[in-house]
């Protein structure tokens, strides 16, 4: 059974199909792409699967079980949480500070037990920081742990980010454009992590531009146009698709 499976979403904005037909399934332990060019769809399948959008038809089924139209607070406590294109920390706030973040859609205490301060809230508290600690060293930020968000550089806080979808506790992973304003260096940096992010247990779908870290790091790849699904396979099978090198360089060019 797969982790994820999308069955036939629909999505209209006015008229406009944004998402039309599309199915996909992730299982477990796999890195899977979202690809196509800009306006495709593929941030909006992603805010359909973790509740930003409703669907108008289809399924979304997380461990055989259905989420569809489920709020994104139901979402992440099922297990999937996810980064942006446009990175959303909180950059006033101490790296750690936006680890623990994470971890309060987790809380498992009542707020007379946080207004009175009692042994369990104590207690609680002081796990959920050695695990905000572990996380940060696991990821290459343990030096980084009270440094202000805003103050790391770019590919340290896209790191932070996916500390933070770790922390709430998720089992999959949806990267947004992880790669998006890297450098050569820091996206070899980041296939290195996502690997070891996929070795630790995580199972990760992910949207990205850079065909580098795309064709290296992904079991399998589906390619949206607009918002319609026009391929899927593994990455030798997609690099020579002729739907999708047309709908990357245009009919023109390909006929050239």
């Amino acid at each position: 059974m797969p982790l994820l499976e999308v069955k036939n979403i629909c999505k209209e904005f006015g008229g406009l199909k944004a998402v039309n037909q599309v199915s996909l399934h992730v299982d477990e332990g796999e890195v899977v792409s979202i690809i196509g060019p800009n306006g495709a769809g593929k941030t909006t399948m992603f805010n359909l699967i973790t509740g930003a959008y409703t669907i108008d038809s289809g399924s979304i089924l997380f461990r055989g079980e259905e989420i569809a139209n489920q709020t994104p607070q139901e979402i992440v406590k099922r297990g999937i949480a996810r980064t942006f294109q446009n990175i959303k920390l909180c950059n006033h706030m101490r790296t750690i500070e936006n680890v623990l973040v994470g971890m309060d859609t987790g809380l498992h205490y009542s707020l007379a037990d946080a207004l009175l301060r009692t042994p369990k809230f104590r207690r609680l508290e002081a796990e959920k920081h050695k695990q905000a600690v572990q996380i940060l060293k696991a990821i290459g930020l343990g030096n980084r742990i009270h440094e202000y968000a805003g103050n790391l550089p770019y590919g340290e806080r896209r790191k932070l980010e996916i500390a933070r979808a770790i922390a709430t506790g998720a089992q999959l992973l949806l990267l947004d454009e992880p790669a998006a304003g890297m450098n050569e260096n820091e996206s070899a940096e980041l296939m290195e992590f996502i690997a070891l992010l996929r070795q630790t247990g995580y199972t990760i779908l992910l949207i990205e531009h850079d065909m580098q870290v795309v064709m290296n790091i992904s079991d399998r790849i589906y390619v949206l146009d607009y918002g319609s699904l026009i391929a899927k396979g593994v990455p030798d099978e997609i690099a020579e698709d002729p739907e999708v090198i047309k709908a990357y360089l245009g009919e023109d060019d390909v006929d050239a």
